[in-house]
């Protein structure tokens, strides 16, 4: 056996693979901390306070919040380009928020309200911004991966240098329509990044019970698809991880996979009490891991800015989302004849 050594992380490697490269982690500079901080803050205020509104009865139907995977969609909004699309499933208010889209729009939608994205008919699973290059939002497992490698195709036939982002879970990596993507996109070299956020839990099981083959980062291996594991609760990781991913894909060297290991601190939804898992277990994560308390002890540490600092931005933040919340609730609902608009027969 390969004997065993630290490394300087002060992770053990054996010999036999102390060659091989680690994982990347990008040096951010203040300005780029400072957006990081600020981003993930927006995304979990925002989501914060869509749970309060769906308790609250303002909300109806499905809601699912992206609290504790902030650091994913932001890394990847952080190593795009202009132009890149962003599809995604029905965790989708935080891919809004990083693809600039407006939290009183998005939170119109949640409402059901006329000033939402989707004219307030689309509810949080299904809201779109062709200006903004977000191809949604969509509530079928598994529906965004091929809607995403059409996305690709479009790029590679217009010839315009862009990359499809197709954003699934754990759970929708087992789906056959996942795997009818990956050969397409290998088969054709198309420019798609398939972005695995592994969360753990596929809707309430834990992806150990029910995936043969938990090394998700691997799942494209036999299109000849490559493949990365990342620490998804550190965004200068995801955003390492996906500059890499992007070039390979816009070099024209077809598709690529990155599995972002994440977590997500509520339920699958609202209505998920989560009793599948331990409050130790989320709390662990909490304090160990979460994405946006990092970012702020760097912040800290470097001397980039003081505790008065961060507070002002968590004040601005909350105003913000404070008045998405308040438009959200006095814009109108849709007028009855909308039940007939943006049909297609």
């Amino acid at each position: 056996m390969a004997a065993a050594r630290k490394s300087s992380s002060g992770t053990s490697r054996t010999r036999s693979s102390a060659k091989k490269a680690g994982p990347v982690i990008a040096k951010f500079d203040k300005d780029q901390e400072l957006h990081a901080y600020s981003e993930m803050l927006l995304i979990r205020r925002f989501e914060e306070k869509a749970g309060q509104l769906y308790g609250m009865g303002l909300i109806g139907g499905f809601c699912h919040l992206y609290i504790g995977q902030e650091a994913v969609v932001v890394g990847l909004q952080m190593a795009k380009i202009d132009g890149d699309q962003m599809v995604t499933s029905y965790r989708d208010h935080g891919h809004m928020l990083a693809m600039d889209l407006d939290p009183k729009r998005v939170m119109a939608e949640l409402t059901g309200r006329r000033g939402g994205l989707s004219k307030g008919k689309g509810g949080s699973m299904h809201m779109f911004s062709k200006e903004k290059h977000f191809y949604g939002g969509h509530g079928i497992v598994g529906a965004q991966v091929p809607i995403g490698t059409g996305l690709a195709f479009a790029n590679q036939y217009r010839g315009n240098g862009n990359v499809a982002m197709a954003f699934f879970g754990d759970g929708a990596s087992n789906q056959g329509q996942v795997y009818e993507s990956f050969n397409m996109a290998e088969l054709w070299k198309l420019p798609v990044l398939y972005v695995i956020e592994n969360n753990k839990y596929g809707m309430g099981t834990s992806i150990d019970r029910a995936s043969a083959v938990t090394d998700l980062s691997q799942r494209g291996a036999s299109f000849g698809i490559p493949g990365e594991k990342v620490d998804g609760m550190d965004v200068r990781a995801v955003m390492a991880a996906s500059e890499k991913a992007l070039k390979w894909c816009r070099d024209g060297k077809g598709p690529y996979i990155l599995e972002m290991v994440t977590y997500r601190y509520r339920g699958h939804s609202m209505s998920d009490p989560a009793k599948y898992r331990s409050k130790d277990e989320v709390q662990k994560m909490r304090s160990e891991h979460d994405p946006i308390e990092q970012v702020r002890q760097r912040l800290l540490d470097n001397g980039w800015a003081s505790e008065e600092d961060l507070k002002a931005i968590d004040k601005k933040v909350r105003a913000r989302v404070a008045e998405a919340a308040e438009f959200a609730q006095a814009d109108p609902e849709p007028d009855v004849s909308e039940l007939y608009t943006d049909i297609l027969l």
